[in-house]
Protein backbone atom coordinates (compact mmCIF):
# COMPACT_ATOMS: atom_id res chain seq x y z
CA UNK A 1 0.00 0.00 0.00
CA UNK A 2 1.25 3.45 -0.88
CA UNK A 3 2.26 5.75 1.97
CA UNK A 4 1.30 8.97 0.24
CA UNK A 5 -2.18 10.48 0.53
CA UNK A 6 -4.24 10.57 -2.63
CA UNK A 7 -5.57 14.07 -3.26
CA UNK A 8 -8.25 14.96 -5.72
CA UNK A 9 -7.50 17.82 -8.04
CA UNK A 10 -9.98 20.67 -7.66
CA UNK A 11 -10.89 22.60 -10.79
CA UNK A 12 -10.27 26.30 -10.08
CA UNK A 13 -13.12 27.51 -12.31
CA UNK A 14 -15.62 25.16 -10.64
CA UNK A 15 -14.38 26.35 -7.27
CA UNK A 16 -15.04 29.97 -8.24
CA UNK A 17 -18.47 29.10 -9.67
CA UNK A 18 -19.45 27.27 -6.50
CA UNK A 19 -18.11 29.63 -3.83
CA UNK A 20 -17.72 33.12 -5.27
CA UNK A 21 -21.17 34.44 -4.36
CA UNK A 22 -21.15 33.12 -0.81
CA UNK A 23 -17.58 34.30 -0.18
CA UNK A 24 -18.42 37.74 -1.56
CA UNK A 25 -21.56 37.91 0.61
CA UNK A 26 -19.50 36.97 3.68
CA UNK A 27 -16.82 39.54 2.80
CA UNK A 28 -19.50 42.21 2.33
CA UNK A 29 -21.03 41.38 5.70
CA UNK A 30 -17.60 41.87 7.26
CA UNK A 31 -16.44 44.99 5.44
CA UNK A 32 -19.73 46.69 4.63
CA UNK A 33 -18.40 47.95 1.29
CA UNK A 34 -18.72 46.40 -2.14
CA UNK A 35 -15.19 47.28 -3.30
CA UNK A 36 -13.62 45.88 -0.13
CA UNK A 37 -15.74 42.73 -0.36
CA UNK A 38 -14.63 42.25 -3.94
CA UNK A 39 -10.95 42.73 -2.97
CA UNK A 40 -11.22 40.30 -0.06
CA UNK A 41 -12.91 37.68 -2.23
CA UNK A 42 -10.28 38.05 -4.95
CA UNK A 43 -7.52 37.81 -2.34
CA UNK A 44 -9.06 34.59 -1.01
CA UNK A 45 -9.05 33.00 -4.47
CA UNK A 46 -5.51 34.26 -4.98
CA UNK A 47 -4.48 32.49 -1.76
CA UNK A 48 -6.19 29.33 -3.02
CA UNK A 49 -4.21 29.53 -6.26
CA UNK A 50 -1.01 29.83 -4.20
CA UNK A 51 -1.69 27.37 -1.38
CA UNK A 52 -4.84 25.39 -2.12
CA UNK A 53 -2.82 22.44 -3.36
CA UNK A 54 -1.63 21.87 0.21
CA UNK A 55 -5.16 21.00 1.40
CA UNK A 56 -5.15 17.27 2.05
CA UNK A 57 -8.87 16.75 2.60
CA UNK A 58 -10.89 18.11 -0.32
CA UNK A 59 -14.10 17.92 1.73
CA UNK A 60 -12.75 20.89 3.72
CA UNK A 61 -12.51 23.29 0.77
CA UNK A 62 -15.44 25.45 1.93
CA UNK A 63 -14.04 25.75 5.44
CA UNK A 64 -10.56 26.55 4.06
CA UNK A 65 -11.93 29.31 1.83
CA UNK A 66 -14.05 30.94 4.54
CA UNK A 67 -11.28 30.71 7.11
CA UNK A 68 -8.83 32.22 4.63
CA UNK A 69 -11.24 35.04 3.77
CA UNK A 70 -11.76 35.78 7.46
CA UNK A 71 -7.99 35.86 8.07
CA UNK A 72 -7.55 38.16 5.08
CA UNK A 73 -10.26 40.40 6.52
CA UNK A 74 -8.49 40.51 9.90
CA UNK A 75 -5.23 41.56 8.19
CA UNK A 76 -7.08 44.12 6.06
CA UNK A 77 -8.95 45.44 9.07
CA UNK A 78 -5.77 45.83 11.07
CA UNK A 79 -4.15 47.81 8.25
CA UNK A 80 -7.20 50.00 7.75
CA UNK A 81 -8.31 50.41 11.33
CA UNK A 82 -9.06 53.95 12.31
CA UNK A 83 -9.11 55.20 15.84
CA UNK A 84 -12.66 55.59 17.04
CA UNK A 85 -13.79 56.60 20.43
CA UNK A 86 -16.15 53.89 21.45
CA UNK A 87 -18.68 54.66 24.08
CA UNK A 88 -19.71 51.55 25.94
CA UNK A 89 -23.17 51.51 27.37
CA UNK A 90 -24.88 48.88 29.40
CA UNK A 91 -28.50 48.35 28.57
CA UNK A 92 -30.77 46.66 31.03
CA UNK A 93 -33.90 46.74 28.91
CA UNK A 94 -35.64 43.55 27.91
CA UNK A 95 -35.16 42.36 24.39
CA UNK A 96 -37.89 43.56 22.10
CA UNK A 97 -39.29 41.22 19.53
CA UNK A 98 -39.26 42.37 15.95
CA UNK A 99 -42.82 42.90 14.74
CA UNK A 100 -43.71 41.03 11.52
CA UNK A 101 -44.27 44.31 9.63
CA UNK A 102 -40.65 45.28 10.36
CA UNK A 103 -39.39 42.07 8.84
CA UNK A 104 -41.70 42.53 5.85
CA UNK A 105 -40.41 46.06 5.29
CA UNK A 106 -36.72 45.22 5.60
CA UNK A 107 -35.11 44.63 2.25
CA UNK A 108 -31.89 42.73 1.70
CA UNK A 109 -29.64 45.75 1.29
CA UNK A 110 -31.02 47.43 4.42
CA UNK A 111 -30.52 44.20 6.31
CA UNK A 112 -26.91 44.00 5.09
CA UNK A 113 -26.38 47.63 6.11
CA UNK A 114 -27.67 46.88 9.61
CA UNK A 115 -25.57 43.73 9.79
CA UNK A 116 -22.48 45.79 8.90
CA UNK A 117 -23.19 48.06 11.90
CA UNK A 118 -23.17 45.21 14.42
CA UNK A 119 -20.02 44.68 16.44
CA UNK A 120 -17.60 42.48 14.50
CA UNK A 121 -17.38 39.89 17.25
CA UNK A 122 -21.10 39.18 16.71
CA UNK A 123 -21.36 40.03 13.00
CA UNK A 124 -18.95 37.29 11.90
CA UNK A 125 -20.82 34.34 13.43
CA UNK A 126 -24.18 35.82 12.35
CA UNK A 127 -22.96 36.08 8.77
CA UNK A 128 -21.54 32.59 8.74
CA UNK A 129 -24.65 31.07 10.32
CA UNK A 130 -27.40 32.91 8.46
CA UNK A 131 -25.81 33.82 5.16
CA UNK A 132 -23.58 30.80 4.65
CA UNK A 133 -25.56 28.13 6.52
CA UNK A 134 -22.54 26.92 8.48
CA UNK A 135 -23.14 24.84 11.60
CA UNK A 136 -22.12 25.93 15.10
CA UNK A 137 -19.28 23.42 14.95
CA UNK A 138 -18.04 24.69 11.57
CA UNK A 139 -18.10 28.28 12.82
CA UNK A 140 -16.31 27.29 16.02
CA UNK A 141 -13.56 25.56 14.02
CA UNK A 142 -13.24 28.45 11.60
CA UNK A 143 -12.97 31.08 14.33
CA UNK A 144 -11.04 28.81 16.71
CA UNK A 145 -13.51 29.33 19.57
CA UNK A 146 -15.71 26.93 21.59
CA UNK A 147 -19.15 26.03 20.25
CA UNK A 148 -20.79 27.57 23.33
CA UNK A 149 -19.11 30.88 22.52
CA UNK A 150 -20.50 30.71 18.98
CA UNK A 151 -24.00 30.19 20.40
CA UNK A 152 -23.59 33.07 22.84
CA UNK A 153 -22.28 35.44 20.16
CA UNK A 154 -25.13 34.48 17.83
CA UNK A 155 -27.64 35.26 20.55
CA UNK A 156 -26.10 38.66 21.33
CA UNK A 157 -25.70 39.48 17.65
CA UNK A 158 -29.35 38.66 16.96
CA UNK A 159 -30.33 40.99 19.78
CA UNK A 160 -28.25 43.85 18.32
CA UNK A 161 -29.79 43.23 14.91
CA UNK A 162 -33.31 43.18 16.39
CA UNK A 163 -32.71 46.53 18.08
CA UNK A 164 -31.42 48.09 14.86
CA UNK A 165 -34.31 46.77 12.79
CA UNK A 166 -36.86 47.91 15.35
CA UNK A 167 -35.26 51.36 15.58
CA UNK A 168 -35.13 51.64 11.79
CA UNK A 169 -38.80 50.69 11.49
CA UNK A 170 -39.76 53.25 14.15
CA UNK A 171 -37.79 55.95 12.29
CA UNK A 172 -39.50 55.03 9.00
CA UNK A 173 -42.93 55.14 10.68
CA UNK A 174 -42.21 58.61 12.12
CA UNK A 175 -41.06 59.88 8.71
CA UNK A 176 -44.14 58.41 7.03
CA UNK A 177 -46.44 59.92 9.66
CA UNK A 178 -44.72 63.33 9.33
CA UNK A 179 -44.99 63.19 5.56
CA UNK A 180 -48.69 62.27 5.73
CA UNK A 181 -49.35 64.99 8.31
CA UNK A 182 -47.54 67.57 6.19
CA UNK A 183 -49.53 66.52 3.10
CA UNK A 184 -52.81 66.76 5.09
CA UNK A 185 -51.90 70.23 6.37
CA UNK A 186 -51.20 71.43 2.81
CA UNK A 187 -54.48 70.06 1.53
CA UNK A 188 -56.41 71.59 4.47
CA UNK A 189 -54.91 75.07 3.96
CA UNK A 190 -55.91 74.97 0.30
CA UNK A 191 -59.66 74.80 1.19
Amino acid sequence: MSSHTHKQSIDFEKLIDEYYVSLYRFAYSLSGKEADAWDLTQQTFSRWAEKGHTLRDTSKVKSWLFTTLYREYLKWSKRNRKVYSIETTTETTEAETVPPEVVDQADASALMDHLAEIEEIYRVPLSLFYLEDLTYREIAEMLDIPTGTVMSRLSRGKEQLRRRLTSDAATRNVKTSSSNLSRNERSNTGN
